[in-house]
């Protein structure tokens, strides 16, 4: 009896190894960055910062018999929380017709966070985490701590497909994840348009999905660039509104490019932060560089904060240089 067990055994662990190889491979890609970095200001000596990232990726999938195709990604990273070293795991369910259904584990997006990276390359987050912003004026917190639409775990994320030349709609869900009172459902809409050469256009808007509902609101995002040549124009806005007073924010951004060559680029960019708590903007500038050889990119940049917390004390100024080389392989 217990040979006719082992040989059952085996005949099904067989069969399973050759559905998985039938359905579809696994693949991994990875990248490495080693970064260095650089702050001057009044009452600031932060020294040089050296940083390291690394992470594997790993992606798979294949064609079901309907027609359909399934994907599966997840993010091992270094700098994830423990216990788990996965990051930003996702299935997505798609094709031709339907387009794209994403279910995020973690690391989730929505409408509206998919796309609200400014046009200047969120030169604020270069200075979020310093001190003096962090403490000075009555926000006690820098630009980048306002609210946005980030979806959190278990969400929902789908993409259709072209409905039109260059158009395609996005719908995202993010679930309630404890009581009405304190964390609602959100969900969000978003438009994109690609269909004049050269012209990318998007906007979207999602319900942003806090701790409590006097934190929690929507944001609205819309962003455009259009690309002439070797050069490339950008502008968007962000505005977050919340229930709270004085929690407002808007944040507005431009850049232009240029390429040198195919492994050459230079781009200048612009932020402004108004804050519905403050007279004073905060305002950003960098100057960045970018050199691409193989799997290799190195790039270099300075960086400038004006009134970094919304005030005009001189310690809120920054001047800030970075350089990194990251790998892909």
């Amino acid at each position: 009896m217990n040979n006719f067990k082992k040989i059952g055994l085996t005949a099904l662990a067989a069969s399973l190894v050759s559905v998985s190889a039938h359905a579809g491979e696994i693949s991994v890609a990875g990248g490495a960055s080693i970064n260095v970095e650089g702050f001057s200001g009044e009452q600031l000596n932060a020294g040089k910062s050296y940083t390291m990232g690394n992470q594997l990726t790993f992606t798979g999938g294949g064609e079901l018999d309907n027609g359909l195709t399934v994907a599966v990604s997840f993010v091992m990273d270094q700098a994830d929380a423990a216990p788990s070293p996965f990051d930003s795991h996702s299935v997505t369910i798609s094709s031709d017709a339907m387009g794209s259904l994403k279910f995020m584990g973690e690391g989730g997006s929505t409408a509206a966070n998919a796309i609200d990276g400014s046009a200047a390359g969120d030169i604020w987050d270069k200075f979020d985490g310093l001190t003096n912003a962090m403490v000075l004026g009555s926000h006690g917190q820098a630009t980048g701590d306002s609210n946005t639409a980030t979806a959190g775990d278990n969400a929902f994320i789908y993409t259709s497909p072209e409905l039109m030349e260059g158009l395609t709609l996005t719908a995202s869900y993010a679930p309630q994840a404890s009581t009405a009172e304190t964390r609602a459902s959100g969900t969000g809409f978003g438009v994109n348009y690609t269909g004049v050469e050269g012209l990318t256009l998007a906007y979207a808007k999602a319900d942003i999905v806090n701790s409590t509902k006097a934190l929690s609101g929507d944001q609205t995002v819309m962003e455009a660039s259009y690309a002439y040549g070797p050069v490339t124009a950008s502008y968007s806005k962000w505005e977050s509104d919340v229930d709270t007073a004085n929690k407002d924010m808007e944040l507005t951004g431009m850049a232009i490019s240029y390429t040198i060559s195919d492994e050459l680029s230079v781009t200048y960019g612009m932020e402004e932060a108004d804050s519905e708590n403050s007279t004073t903007d905060a305002e950003y500038e960098s100057l960045s560089l970018s050199y691409v050889t193989g799997g290799m990119t190195i790039t270099a940049g300075m960086h400038e904060a004006e009134n970094a917390n919304f005030g005009t004390a001189s310690n809120q100024d920054f001047e800030k240089w970075t350089l990194g080389a990251s790998f892909a392989f």
